[in-house]
């Protein structure tokens, strides 16, 4: 009997400490402030061609990746009740959820919708917004991302170690055109691969997410085919009015060592990190481009950066760039013509000169490596807000460059350096409003007339279409007097 009771009092323990132990690895919620929640995604984004008004939906998984349950302090929406976008959490739909639990190594869906009309030209470009996430104090978020208007999207599908994200646009061998029908969105990089030839219409318009870019592989080629009536636009994907000249929103262009025919001619290069990038990685292999009638302004970095290339550069204009406008370095072979560099920077600081020759670099050892410099810099304005503009900075190996006809702000002696020609020095050239990029000259401008006919000839039009050559200006425009100017 008294072992009956034994046995039975012993099953009762077991039994209640299953179910003790069991209640307690689920009612054991993690209260550390370090936990971190996982996404099967930390963007998502609505990847369909809107061509009516339409309602998407896409979905993403909340890991919890802790053995015991968490509470999910506040889900919600950034934009709130404003937002264009509307969630689903574990079943209820709204903008802002509190307390929600995920069980120990469990996971929840949520679904989210997005309902715009992508004909509506009131609409921004790109709609986006947020799911704010507190958990134990813990603040994370996921981005949302649709297109408030048509157009054709790259996004990137490949992710390696040590290199941006990337989809080719352009494999080996492969010719692709990019047309104007449609704005083309990219996220991530382009990359047109080695042999691969891009060539981009007139009238295109480009707009890259933040972080992303153009990519010209070695060997790659690049053809920017606009005209004066029909540039080719690279910016950023923000349309409102308070990004149309914010420096930073997106990577750079970037070309590498390859082809001998390059082209941009008419394009408008704005609000990026780096406008251009042209930079030999591992051999010469002809490292050319020509670049024509292109506009670069606000870039948080620099405006044209080169590493040992070949540049033939002619009715361009450089403004407002936060470090250098146009940085030459590592030697190579320069040849600029009736350009304008307008450097008055105002979003912070700027350490830099505008203009920048180099041809060297020390390596890990400490020694100089340097590699053999040419440039010609004629019938050009460099200019800006810094008491000197332009730094030579050479080594051993031959260095030859020459300014002819040119307006520079400088603290170098031009009279006595042989390797200026006719130099302005020191002028305001007065740009009629350099506040807002616009470095035509005033009517009272030095560098009218200024320049040399025989350069001018050699480029007969202004970035605007306007004969230059029987009293050729210095710089990208050739002033001409307004209606009321002819009258007097």
């Amino acid at each position: 009997m008294i072992s009956r009771i034994f046995t039975a009092i012993l099953v009762t323990l077991i039994a209640t400490l299953i179910i003790f132990s069991g209640c307690k690895k689920e009612d054991t919620i993690d209260t550390s402030p370090s936990i971190k929640l996982n996404f099967s995604s930390d963007t998502l984004i609505f990847d369909t061609v809107f061509s009516t008004i339409g309602s998407i939906t896409a979905q993403i998984q909340v890991y919890n990746p802790s053995d015991n349950k968490v509470i999910i302090s506040s889900i919600k929406l950034a934009n709130g009740a404003n937002s264009r976008y509307s969630i689903n959490v574990d079943g209820e739909s709204g903008t802002q959820f509190s307390d929600i639990e995920i069980r120990g190594n469990d996971s929840i869906f949520i679904f989210a919708k997005v309902t715009i009309n992508p004909n509506d030209d009131a609409s921004p470009f790109v709609v986006t917004d947020s799911i704010l996430f507190e958990t134990n104090g813990n603040h994370q978020d996921i981005d949302l991302v649709a297109w408030g208007q048509n157009a054709r999207y790259i996004l990137w599908d490949t992710d390696r170690p040590n290199l941006p994200r990337y989809k080719i646009v352009a494999g080996e061998g492969v010719d692709t055109t990019w047309t104007n029908e449609l704005p083309i969105v990219v996220y991530g990089y382009a990359v047109v691969d080695s042999s691969g030839r891009l060539t981009i219409e007139a009238g295109t318009k480009i707009h890259f997410h933040n972080a992303s870019g153009l990519w010209i592989y070695k060997g790659g080629s690049l053809k920017v085919m606009g005209t004066l009536e029909e540039p080719v636009y690279f910016q950023g994907d923000r349309l409102e009015d308070f990004y149309s000249d914010l420096p930073g929103q997106w990577d750079r262009i970037w070309i590498n060592e390859g082809a001998i025919d390059n082209e941009i001619n008419y394009a408008i290069i704005r609000n990026g990190f780096i406008g251009l990038q042209l930079e030999t990685l591992q051999e010469y292999m002809g490292n050319q481009l020509f670049l024509s009638n292109t506009i670069i302004e606000n870039m948080s970095g620099a405006g044209i950066l080169t590493r040992y290339y070949f540049v033939s550069g002619n009715n361009c204009v450089i403004a407002n760039c936060g470090q250098y406008a146009l940085a030459l370095t590592l030697g190579g072979v320069y040849d600029f013509r009736q350009i304008t560099v307008g450097n008055y920077w105002s979003n912070g600081v700027r350490n830099s000169e505008s203009v920048y020759l180099n041809n060297y670099f020390i390596d890990n050892q400490n020694q100089v490596v340097a590699y053999p410099f040419y440039a010609n810099i004629s019938n050009s304005i460099i200019y800006g807000n810094q008491k000197n503009e332009l730094l030579i900075d050479d080594s051993v190996a031959e260095f030859l460059f020459t300014f002819d006809h040119c307006l520079i702000k400088t603290e170098i002696d031009v009279v006595q350096d042989t390797n200026f020609k006719s130099i302005i020095k020191n002028e305001d050239p007065l740009f009629v409003d350099y506040t807002v990029n616009n470095l035509q000259p005033d009517s009272l401008s030095p560098v009218i007339g200024a320049g040399s006919i025989e350069v001018a000839n050699t480029v007969p039009l202004d970035i605007n279409g306007i004969n230059r050559t029987e009293r050729p200006d210095l710089g990208a425009y050739q002033w001409t007097p307004t209606q009321e100017e002819r009258r007097r």
